[in-house]
């Protein structure tokens, strides 16, 4: 079967085209941005790419089109599909239709944290000989590529709350039917698609009716959002992380790369890993709690997180320079800005910290993180802020009363001439953005040589 994906770039839709190559068809793409890390990946799995939106794409007609979300009507591709009665499908629908169906589903769902839980749940059932199929939104560097089928009933799945296609609005992860569901936090997200909070509680609630009664939902303790969604009907059993939670973490070290898990009151092992912050050790907590549901005891599950790796553009050290270190991360919301610089914060003391942040994703764009954005960086020694021309709202004015010393930058040249005045051996540099950020990091290696 010839399977042509729209938007095939896109971290979910990039994940799904290996999928479909494994299963034996025809997998071909077009996307308006074609790059890394996704692109190499795709061209790896000799799946050829088409750059922009042309109908002559889908000559000869394929015999399916799969619709990414980000695809809307008036997209030239789209109109064409439409216009020629092309049978076409969301992401979603294709993966539940396709891979799921039958299969024992874990899914990662929450506003922060969905990556690299999801990567290190597929690494504890990897690492317990349990063989998982799995996807993505990233890729996890223990398995270095973000979807396989696996060997076994166990899949693993992203579980994203954002929608599903320009003719199906539910989110995506209510498509997917797991058995077993981590529910990591909630907060308000995606203001292109929701108006408020309480419009992606009810997305949740959905995703809760789908558990079985016989299934699992895992979710911190903490988190009111969360109980609130539970408290609209549950029929699965449930286990609480975190404080006050069946799941707790007692830290060894205060930047959270060695803690001891525990579970009902007994301590089940030790994780000691190469990632720092609070976030972290609360993914984990919910990844032992869902590898104990499908049969992995906590303390091979803490052994496996001790080996886990994390995922590409999660804090991920993509060059050091004449002494100053340049991390990649993905962080593009107030909370998850903060917990990243958190976890650097205490691993490095008092060395320099400088924040480059793009605000790239939809909400960011739209302005609806606003009020949290100034006092996000407040760990970081300085912060450089990417405005580019076309943002539609005054980013200078937000990051006004920052708490430390801020820039703001229309240009890339502009951000590396200040990291370039201003690095010293030792400075750490955090770029962070959810998209390639024009090849910022490269740049700013090249230029600190």
């Amino acid at each position: 079967m010839h399977i042509h994906i729209l938007g095939i770039c896109g971290t979910f839709m990039g994940s799904l085209a290996v999928l479909a190559k494994e299963l034996g068809h025809r997998v071909t793409g077009s996307d308006a941005n074609v790059y890394p890390p996704m692109s190499t990946q795709l061209e790896a799995q000799g799946i050829e790419l088409m750059q922009g939106y042309e109908p002559a794409h889908l000559e000869p007609a394929p015999d399916l089109v799969v619709v990414g979300n980000a695809m809307s009507r008036g997209n030239p591709a789209v109109e064409y599909v439409l216009n020629k009665g092309l049978p076409y499908v969301s992401g979603p629908q294709w993966l539940a239709d396709h891979v799921l169906q039958g299969r024992w589903v874990l899914a990662a769902a929450g506003t922060h944290g969905k990556t690299t839980t999801s990567s290190m749940l597929a690494w504890v059932l990897e690492h317990a000989g349990m063989s998982p199929g799995f996807l993505i939104g990233g890729v996890p560097q223990n398995f270095g590529i973000s979807a396989r089928l696996g060997g076994t009933p166990f899949f693993v799945v992203e579980a994203d709350e954002y929608d599903s296609a320009f003719f199906d609005k539910r989110s995506k992860f209510v498509h997917y039917r797991p058995r077993t569901a981590i529910l990591n936090n909630l907060e308000f997200d995606h203001a292109d698609i929701f108006p408020d909070l309480a419009a992606i509680e009810r997305q949740f609630h959905h995703l809760v009716r789908t558990v079985p009664g016989e299934g699992l939902i895992i979710h911190p303790e903490s988190e009111t959002a969360l109980k609130r969604v539970i408290g609209m009907g549950c029929w699965t059993p449930v286990q609480t992380t975190g404080d006050g939670g069946q799941w707790q973490a007692k830290l060894l070290s205060a930047d959270g790369s060695r803690f001891e898990v525990i579970f009902d009151g007994e301590v089940q092992g030790v994780v000691e890993w190469e990632l720092t912050g609070r976030h972290n050790v609360n993914n984990a907590l919910a990844t032992l709690a869902a590898a104990r549901h499908v049969g992995v005891l906590p303390k091979q599950g803490a052994e496996a997180l001790s080996e886990f790796r994390s995922v590409k553009r999660r804090m991920e050290k993509v060059a050091e320079v004449n002494g100053v270190t340049i991390y990649d991360d993905f962080a593009h919301h107030p909370t998850a800005i903060a917990t990243t610089l958190d976890g650097l914060r205490k691993r490095v003391g008092d060395t320099p910290i400088i924040a480059v942040v793009e605000p790239r994703s939809n909400s960011m764009k739209l302005g609806a993180h606003r009020e949290g954005l100034a006092e996000s960086v407040a760990l970081a020694d300085q912060a450089i802020w990417y405005a580019p021309a076309n943002l539609g709202w005054d980013l200078a004015a937000t990051v006004a009363g920052s708490p430390v010393p801020t820039t703001v930058c229309d240009s890339l040249e502009a951000i590396i001439a200040k990291v370039k005045a201003d690095a010293v051996p030792g400075t750490q540099v955090v770029v962070m953005s959810n998209g390639g950020f024009g090849g910022l990091h490269g740049q700013l290696a090249a230029a600190l040589a």
